[in-house]
């Protein structure tokens, strides 16, 4: 009688409690060809596992000429960061709409990174998934705003 109730306790509790968003790192993104997005935030979410925010693109989005030789903090990971500036490139699909994965709440603080707010106008140079499939979302290496860029693989050097 005691494992009975002890199996529906364990089966009762496993249907009660919500499950876990997936954390993905890395590694299901294409390293290989960043991206450049821009844009005006739509809307943000500033918790963990990690900042988002959701902007809206212009209909014209070109990568800018002067992006190979934007300035770039150092970080505590070895990023080949103006190698990936120069290889970036705008995506191929046509959402209006991203989402932008930044770095959990302790990397943002760290980086001194303020809160952002929807209006704001930001643009980031990431990565989205291998086959561009899916969901249209970007996970963040370099983010500008408000005339700041922040590297968010690492923590600042």
């Amino acid at each position: 009688m005691k494992r009975r109730s002890f199996l529906w306790a364990a089966a009762s509790t496993a249907v009660a409690v919500p499950p876990a968003w997936a954390h993905h790192g890395w590694s299901s993104f294409d390293q290989e060809r960043p991206i450049y997005l821009e844009g005006r935030v739509v809307s943000a979410r500033w918790q963990n596992p990690h900042a988002e925010l959701m902007i809206e693109l212009p209909p014209d989005l070109k990568v800018p000429a002067d992006l190979a030789k934007r300035p770039l903090p150092a970080q505590s990971a070895p990023v080949d960061g103006p190698g990936l500036l120069a290889k970036a490139t705008v995506p191929r699909r046509n959402d209006r709409q991203w989402e932008l994965e930044l770095a959990p709440l302790t990397r943002m603080e760290a980086w001194k990174v303020q809160e952002i707010k929807p209006g704001t106008r930001v643009s980031a140079v990431g990565f989205t998934s291998k086959d561009e499939k899916g969901d249209a979302v970007m996970r963040v290496e370099y983010l500008f705003v408000d005339g700041k860029v922040y590297g968010l693989r690492s923590s600042p050097a």
